[in-house]
């Protein structure tokens, strides 16, 4: 298959990348931490962690692992914390030891966390005191072992970490009671740690790094297997197309979606310890108008986000009296760009968005626009160096740049399969190294891939497609119109009709006005037959609307009226 889409990246951008440039994710860090000791590579609640103290501060944690926990090469430790300087010391740490990272979503219910734990066969977790009462419910049915604790403030310099602790148990209330008899606190393992031995083991490419989990295109959470080398690998495809706008050492890189979460944890975290950057750790993104505080004390230069969050920022007037001097990359993922929200983030910052692709099965990244992208183009961009993609129908024949089909990509950032789960593997990753993505997309003469949306929620109208991130889109370009979601409601004529949830940004606003909006630039079917006014729209923990969520509520009350 031909490659046009090379031609159109800029002649800075590599058309492939050394996987192997580093025998592992612990050689990479080593080596920026001999290239950049002393200069400040995380920053949070105002506390400064340098290069050389993550590696002290890991190196203990780690061999606090390997000889007071008598963890071994392999095992699985899970980390279940926001933003906070303990994550990148508690990952490099399970790195530096063999070990094998399980990010946990703190908002985990019981039932999901268990369910994770007991999937993965984690030895030992590290969790805020805030989530406690949820390991608690369930710790006894899981192989864990050890529980380390730590707390939003415990990093932090004396008297602010004392304070912040204060505030966020008596005052906030954020920590429910929770009785884990034999847990230790991260600052104790830490002191531990510096008294005992660090060996450090010997790791390879093929050794497994994490195991992120997923819903994958369908069914149950599934670890994805990502190996040092599949994400060593998406460092360098991320650094392939970003790094000719990027100075080693010299980048401030806002990380406000959580690093847990893979997006974050590739491009933010992991990249940007490899180019020497300073990350600015955003505990509470939620709380927008202390994140514009923050910001304002910091000169960034990068910025990565979602729709919704780019959308809330916008939506602070405060946002719009920050200085962008320096400011020169915009990335946004997770979820599609809205144009409206894309056209104001320029005027606003002067900065483009670059949209781009990817999934947790890939490491995430697999596409990306260029950074000589002058305005939204409402593409996710082109693939990353040394990745492959086509389009495929229904019964996976290739098709045709100008058809619309589901994704499938190659590429050394794809996983190796999901943890334990063969017949899973088996239905998205072929004998040739193909990953079906469940995502429906098209290319342009370019190879530009326009995202048309996720296979499961496509809408069927009258035998027509009908994909959400359409209507979505059109809707959001209505002034008076903060968010919407559209999700498929059964009909006895039609099949399916569009059922819209909006979050209105006046008032004001009323059902006819969505009506003819949508009329203006939506055939007849596309059009939002049953409008829903809502306060808020459910969201993950990244910010994406979850339209599972509202498909599920709507299946509740069709059946409570039945």
């Amino acid at each position: 298959m031909d490659k046009p889409w090379l031609a159109s990246y800029p002649g800075d951008v590599p058309e492939t990348i050394e996987p192997d440039a580093y025998p592992s994710l612990v050689e990479m860090f080593e080596e920026s931490v001999r290239n950049y000791a002393d200069q400040p590579a995380f920053v949070n609640m105002g506390a400064v962690m340098t290069f050389r103290k993550l590696e002290e501060r890991s190196r203990a944690f780690a061999a606090y692992l390997q000889n007071d926990l008598k963890l071994k090469k392999g095992d699985r430790v899970a980390l279940m914390m926001p933003n906070l300087l303990q994550y990148p010391i508690a990952l490099f740490g399970v790195l530096r030891a063999g070990m094998v990272v399980v990010n946990v979503n703190p908002l985990y219910t019981p039932r999901e966390l268990e369910h994770q734990l007991i999937d993965a066969d984690v030895s030992a977790i590290v969790i805020v005191s805030n989530f406690a009462s949820t390991l608690e419910k369930i710790v006894a049915n899981t192989p864990v072992k050890h529980v380390v604790l730590t707390s939003l403030g415990q990093m932090l310099p004396h008297p602010k970490g004392t304070i912040v602790d204060f505030a966020v148990k008596y005052i906030k209330r954020l920590v429910p009671k929770y009785h884990l008899p034999g847990a230790i606190s991260f600052r104790k393992a830490l002191r531990k740690g510096r008294r005992l031995q660090y060996v450090k083991p010997f790791i390879s490419g093929k050794d497994i790094a994490f195991l992120q989990y997923t819903g994958g295109t369908t069914g149950v959470a599934k670890g994805a297997v990502l190996t040092h080398r599949n994400m060593l690998a998406n460092v360098m495809q991320s650094k392939g197309v970003y790094g000719p706008v990027l100075k080693a050492g010299r980048e401030l890189i806002v990380t406000a979606l959580p690093m847990y979460h893979i997006f974050a944890l590739t491009v933010n975290c992991l990249l940007f310890i490899e180019m020497g950057g300073k990350n600015l750790l955003i505990t509470n993104p939620r709380d927008i108008p202390g994140f514009v505080r923050e910001l304002r004390q910091y000169p960034f230069s990068v910025f990565i986000g979602v729709n919704t969050l780019f959308n809330a920022l916008l939506n602070n007037k405060d946002f719009h009296e920050l200085d962008f001097t320096g400011f020169n990359l915009t990335i946004g993922g997770g979820m599609a760009v809205h144009q409206g929200v894309a056209e104001r983030w320029k005027k606003v910052t002067g900065i483009p968005i670059l949209e781009g692709y990817g999934l947790t099965e890939c490491s995430p990244l697999v596409a990306v626009n260029p950074h000589n992208l002058p305005e939204y183009n409402g593409s996710v961009g082109l693939p990353v160096c040394s990745t492959e993609v086509r389009i495929v129908d229904e019964s996976g024949q290739v098709l045709p740049y100008d058809q619309t089909g589901e994704l499938q990509v190659r590429g050394p950032q794809v996983m190796q399969g999901y943890w334990l789960r063969e017949a899973a593997t088996r239905e998205v990753l072929d004998s040739e190294g193909w990953l079906s993505t469940g995502d429906i997309v098209r290319f342009d003469q370019q190879g530009f891939i326009y995202l048309v949306d996720r296979k499961k929620d496509m809408i069927l109208v009258s035998g027509f497609n009908v994909y959400p991130n359409e209507i979505e889109d059109v809707v959001t370009l209505h002034e008076k119109v903060l968010e919407a979601a559209a999700i498929g409601e059964p009909h006895e004529v039609t099949g399916e009709v569009v059922k819209l949830f909006v979050v209105a940004r006046d008032p004001s606003l009323t059902r006819h006005e969505i009506i003819t909006h949508c009329r203006e630039y939506l055939t007849g079917y596309k059009i939002p037959k049953i409008i829903e006014f809502r306060d808020e729209l459910p969201k993950s923990n990244v910010g994406k609307i979850i339209r599972r969520a509202l498909r599920e509520e709507s299946e509740a009350k069709r059946g409570r009226k039945s």
